[in-house]
């Protein structure tokens, strides 16, 4: 533990809302580490700020995503990076810690280390310089000095690459783990009238709205065909708020009501009555894997982004196929993502096949490369940030 009579000064930048929730854990398991009650400052949304920080500016101002998305918002962004960059000099910090969102929060990071060289930067979630744009790694060592991962490979691949020094510390959604396993499928079943004899679908279109525009048509006509051979199928969407409306929207012309949940704790129990997942891919690919949750993956993009596909060098887009090194799981991206691919896949998992069986197996694995033992990811990185407070 740090021993000093006054509080370690840390300046934190987040750029969206999933990088606020890891803002928040670590900031709580920094006060319980240091001696003396940290002095946070810099940039959050509602949970850090319920941690004691003072948002330089509404989150909700850079948590942009897309280039069609970033680039009208161009001026602000630019503007809230040199505001923040004088603030942290201001604020003389005794370290610095970016979290996620590399194109705002690694801005701030260079210009920052070129003013006070002296104030060690530690980047929380590495970007994804395995997966695109590897020389982004070695650049990082100007300006980044450790970097906190969330996926088990990560270390190796920086290490390759000739990043910065790089520790895994935890997805996190081994906090999660206990939530996920406790949500009852039961009640859910009851709730919803659903017979023990059905065949259980959890469909996830996505959490943004082109995400769930480009893919329900496509899931509902697989869904269509899986009726054929499923006559007591159930289909179930978790919908996320931002976008349930339009999921109940679109679902009008599936060939079957679906029933559309709100809420993690009944997404979560949808998980726990699956017998298969067709999903969009993303972070909710590892959440199926703590369920055990056999899956099939889509995914479909907008004509800018699908323009710089070949620069993409990984051998998946599924984050549970990259933590295995293997790919277990089937993935179907933009014109691939057919019905009759996405249902014939989808089919195999609802049946005792070889691919459920392979599947079933790949999901234990994926869980044990994820755990950590006798932790949380953010005591793991709140005792990387207390190492450089120590030095």
């Amino acid at each position: 533990m740090v021993q000093q009579g006054r509080g370690k000064r840390i300046f934190l930048v987040a750029g969206e809302h999933s990088g606020d929730f890891l803002g928040a854990a670590l900031m709580l398991s920094l006060s319980d580490e240091l001696a003396s009650e940290p002095v946070f400052a810099g940039v959050g949304g509602a949970l850090m700020e319920g941690e004691g920080l003072h948002s330089l500016f509404p989150l909700s101002e850079v948590a942009v995503m897309g280039l069609t998305a970033v680039l009208p918002r161009l001026p602000t962004l630019i503007k809230r990076v040199y505001q923040t960059v004088d603030a942290a000099c201001a604020f003389a910090p005794d370290i610095v810690v970016i979290i996620d969102s590399p194109e705002f929060t690694h801005s701030i990071a260079k210009r920052f280390r070129r003013k006070m060289p002296h104030v060690p930067i530690i980047n929380y979630v590495s970007p994804s310089v395995w997966a695109w744009r590897p020389g982004r790694a070695k650049k990082m060592t100007a300006y980044v000095d450790h970097i906190l991962a969330l996926l088990p490979f990560e270390p190796e691949a920086h290490k390759k690459l000739q990043g910065p020094a790089c520790t895994y510390v935890g997805h996190p959604l081994i906090e999660k783990s206990g939530l996920i396993q406790s949500c009852s499928s039961q009640e859910l079943q009851t709730r919803l009238a659903i017979s023990p004899k059905a065949k259980n679908l959890v469909v996830l279109p996505g959490s943004r709205s082109n995400e769930v525009k480009r893919l329900m048509e496509p899931f509902g006509d697989a869904i269509r065909l899986l009726l054929k051979e499923n006559e007591n199928l159930q289909v179930l969407v978790p919908a996320m708020p931002s976008v349930a409306h339009l999921v109940e929207e679109l679902a009008q012309d599936w060939p079957i009501k679906p029933h559309i949940l709100h809420g993690e704790r009944d997404k979560f129990a949808a998980f726990n009555l699956a017998d298969a997942a067709l999903a969009a891919s993303g972070t909710v690919t590892l959440e199926l894997a703590f369920a055990k949750v056999p899956m099939v993956v889509a995914y479909k993009m907008g004509k800018p982004e699908y323009s710089l596909r070949r620069l993409v060098t990984v051998h998946s887009i599924v984050l549970a196929n990259l933590v295995l090194g293997e790919n277990i799981f089937p993935e179907f991206l933009q014109e691939n993502c057919t019905p009759n691919a996405l249902a014939t896949a989808v089919n195999d998992l609802l049946h005792n096949t070889p691919a459920l069986k392979a599947q079933q197996a790949g999901l234990d694995l994926v869980v044990s490369k994820i755990m950590l033992k006798n932790s949380t990811p953010s005591q793991e990185a709140a005792k990387i940030v207390t190492s450089y407070l120590e030095r």
